[in-house]
């Protein structure tokens, strides 16, 4: 493809396609041998824009010549497929392969012997691929490097695997282009550099593919939103509207936030439309790869009605027949709407529309706000990890396996990727010394002495067990242990977490994968189980469920309320929603971008203290343990703490100091590491946090093929190096890196601290309840939900919900909640 653009151009006038202006920007700027970042909409053509750059790249060798990273397996079976369209017009010499964990042995054997032009891959393949004695001579030649979905990748240890692979390769290839595909950030200027690296050869090309692609985001309205409400409390009168929504649609992509959810509206649609059982589907991360695959193949056939999701088809994979996208619930983010209304329309010049779902009136304001965030392209930022020790540790066993390597060669090369660029010496050397002897308190144990320094100046790996038990866990994905869940009578449905499991009993009945099991036993990590007969089941609660909602949600949301306070119900939303808003004006008052509410409330349970600083159920839990402890300190008493995306409920025994909360003491920013980490079980956080980096760093084996170890197994090995490293090696940085892990991933700590610094400079509003308020009755019932049981709860929420009714219905002219506010500058 010598002559450049020319041919990519023909291609596609070829096939009566349109050429945009940013697919030939990038198409000149890969002949030329530049870098950079794709940003474009899902669905605007991004793919054949870096494909067939990459192939006017084209060298006449044998061998592979271009990378494609993709974050997902299905993603990259897809991929594969349309990457081989374009050869046999403007490549015909070359082929595509396909490397991932699904992988046949009898593929990669043929591979090895004939390596194919192209091969797409995950991060993890591509890190086994550099673990081979030859990996430079497999991989030397590669001359183009595609990461596909990076803003996916970016935010997480899988993103800095991908780094430190693209340090090797630049390495042997200076002249190395490597382009990042990406269709929501908010700072696409970092994270061109976090895939370019620190210290690119020439400044990377930022294109944005800007189309006049069309975006409807639009909302179910309920029939009866209720002036009071809480989490899930819409979700029955929602299923018809729903249900019509599908019926009226060609094929509709229901999403969920948590695979629960997926499987509770999966039953929820069955019931309500028997007649459309084979014709909507179920599709999330624990089926079992065989159903996945079917699913996607009725997606892109257009023979399914509905499939009903989790993230799990967030991605790009093409599904044309796609109508109808919804979301039930929050999206949390307004990148992660985006992503999935761009599942809808996936072609240049389709419009895309996604129809949100409310669970809860709040998610009706909450609409408004991610609609007009999402116009408005105030999207989510999304940072890479900073020096990831346990990353590094593992990366210095792989290279050692890939050829081996001189120490100052690997710390200037590890320095070239993003996340290490201010990488110190010393710390480089604790990892090289970790690896080499275990660090200070396993160097007594052969097994942790993985990498030996050899004659020639190079660290290898002296043993092949080692190799081998390396290389079955190489990767950052870890998650609890999972278990098959088999047919008594033969048959795999998919995996569930052992933790579930370990709580049933047999005779016990579960949902999973849209049937009703009963469990019978478990037997060699493996759940067996058979058809329960008419018998309701429990969902499996999977951890990881509840995601926080982001900072640009959250503010928008506070600026849909305050537009509300001063008379903007324009959109239909808001109109819905209006007797709950009106409800909670009148007990108390709206949130807004310059005030801290303050609600107080005496209940025979005690004194309830709620705040709506509107950061997210991650912040609001560090904020309400904080301010728990704090308040403690001034005087002994007992509290209990619930909190959601909103705000957050702190009940005491005692009425609290409130003197504190009017000076702002109790926001201050001194000593907040040390407090929040006191009023938390910080050493149990640490420890489960540890678990994961023993895991990635190689301390602890999951086990061969065919013999997993069980859950208990590992914790127990993990918590013995935790314990074992605080009493022997306190100095040892894993240990750091577990509690580091903790405030930034768990507690958000630099959102908490930004929470902490705007809400001294707000004007706080303190109002004094006489009955629950429509914000301040979510929070009861998640604490409710913790102690009653259902009916007992049913009854708790009709009598709280009498007495505000009554309260509301007090005339005008009796003292209301206004009267009873206060307000502190």
């Amino acid at each position: 493809m010598s002559t450049g653009t020319d041919a990519a151009d023909a291609w596609f006038r070829a096939r009566g396609w349109r050429v945009f202006d940013f697919q030939r920007q990038v198409w000149t700027a890969m002949h030329e041998g530049r870098s950079g970042l794709l940003h474009a909409t899902t669905g605007s053509g991004k793919t054949y824009a870096v494909w067939l750059g990459a192939l006017a790249r084209q060298v006449e060798t044998t061998g592979l010549q271009v990378l494609w990273i993709t974050p997902m397996r299905a993603l990259a079976a897809d991929t594969a497929r349309a990457l081989q369209q374009p050869l046999a017009d403007l490549a015909p010499s070359w082929t595509v392969g396909l490397r991932t964990g699904d992988t046949p042995t009898a593929e990669r054997a043929r591979q090895d012997k004939r390596p194919p032009a192209t091969l797409v891959s995950t991060p993890e393949s591509l890190t086994l691929l550099l673990t081979r004695e030859r990996a430079r001579d497999d991989l030397g030649a590669v001359h183009t490097v595609i990461v596909d979905e990076w803003h996916e990748l970016i935010g997480n240890k899988r993103g800095v695997q991908v780094q430190l692979a693209l340090a090797r390769l630049r390495r042997w290839n200076p002249a190395l282009v490597v382009w990042g595909l990406s269709a929501t950030l908010g700072n696409v200027d970092e994270a061109m550099a976090a895939l370019l690296g620190p210290r690119p050869p020439s400044p990377g090309l930022m294109v944005r593919g800007r189309l006049d692609k069309a975006l409807h985001i639009d909302t179910l309205l309920p029939h009866e939103p209720g002036r009071f409400s809480w989490g899930g409390h819409l979700g029955a009168q929602m299923l018809q509207p729903v249900v019509d929504q599908i019926e009226g649609s060609s094929t509709t992509l229901v999403f969920t936030n948590v695979r629960s959810q997926a499987e509770t509206w999966y039953q929820l649609l069955l019931k309500a439309r028997p007649d459309w059982a084979g014709r909507i589907a179920l599709h999330h991360g624990s089926l079992d790869k065989s159903v996945r695959a079917w699913v996607e193949a009725g997606l892109k056939a257009g023979s399914l009605k509905a499939v009903v999701a989790t993230s799990s088809l967030d991605l790009g994979v093409d599904f044309l027949p796609v109508e109808r996208v919804l979301q039930i619930g929050s999206a949390k983010g307004v990148a992660r709407l985006l992503q999935r209304a761009g599942r809808s329309g996936h072609q240049p010049g389709r419009a895309s529309r996604v129809t949100l779902v409310p669970t809860h009136t709040l998610e009706l304001v909450e609409a408004v706000a991610a609609r007009r965030a999402a116009l408005a392209g105030r999207v989510e930022s999304r940072t890479a990890p900073e020096q990831p020790l346990d990353v590094l540790v593992q990366h210095l066993v792989s290279m050692a396996l890939g050829g081996g390597f001189r120490p100052e060669a690997m710390y200037r090369e590890v320095r070239g990727a993003w996340s290490y660029r201010k990488l110190r010496r010393e710390a480089f050397q604790w990892a090289l010394d970790f690896v080499v002897r275990g660090g200070d308190s396993l160097r007594a144990y052969p097994e942790y002495q993985r990498v030996v320094l050899q004659p020639d100046g190079r660290y290898r790996v002296p043993e092949r067990g080692i190799a081998l038990r390396h290389r079955l866990q190489v990767g950052t994905i870890v998650a609890d242990a999972s278990m098959q869940v088999k047919w008594l009578s033969g048959g795999t449905l998919g995996t569930i977490e052992e933790s579930f499991i370990a709580r049933l009993k047999a005779g016990d009945c579960f949902v999973f994968g849209g049937r009703v099991l009963e469990y019978v036993r478990t037997q060699d990590m493996a759940a067996y189980v058979r058809k329960a007969a008419g018998r309701r089941g429990i969902v499996p609660a999977w951890s990881g469920g509840r995601m926080p909602l982001s900072s640009e949600l959250a503010d928008a949301t506070l600026a849909v309320l305050d537009g509300c306070r001063q008379g903007d119900w324009l959109d239909p939303e808001l109109l819905s929603a209006a007797p709950m808003l009106q409800a909670q004006l009148q007990l108390s008052a709206l949130p807004t971008p310059r005030t801290l509410l303050v609600e107080r409330f005496r209940s025979r349970e005690g004194h309830h203290l709620y705040l709506y600083p509107f950061a997210g159920r991650l912040v609001h839990l560090g904020l309400a343990s904080l301010l728990a402890w704090r308040l403690a300190r001034g005087l002994p008493n007992s509290f209990s703490i619930s909190v959601n995306d909103y705000g957050f409920e702190v009940l005491s025994a005692e009425a609290p100091p409130l003197d504190a909360l009017h000076s702002r003491a109790l926001f201050d920013e001194a000593e907040l590491l040390r407090d929040v980490l006191a009023s938390l079980n910080s050493g149990e956080l640490a420890q489960r946090r540890f678990r994961e980096i023993a895991r990635v760093a190689g301390l602890v084996f999951g086990g061969y093929p065919g013999a997993p170890k069980s859950t208990r197994q590992l914790q127990a090995s993990s918590s013995l190096f935790f314990e074992v490293f605080r009493k022997y090696d306190p100095a040892n940085r894993l240990l750091d890196q577990a509690e580091n892990e903790v405030l930034l991933q768990e507690l958000e700590i630099a959102r908490l601290r930004a929470t902490l610094k705007r809400m001294r400079k707000l004007k706080l509003q303190f109002v004094e309840l006489a009955t629950p308020s429509p914000f301040s009755l979510p929070l009861m019932v998640e604490r409710f939900r913790e102690q009653l049981s259902t009916e007992k709860l049913a009854d708790r929420l009709a009598r709280i919900l009498r007495d505000a009714e009554a309260r509301l219905a007090t005339p005008v002219n009796a003292p209301s909640a206004k009267a009873r506010r206060g307000a502190s500058a």
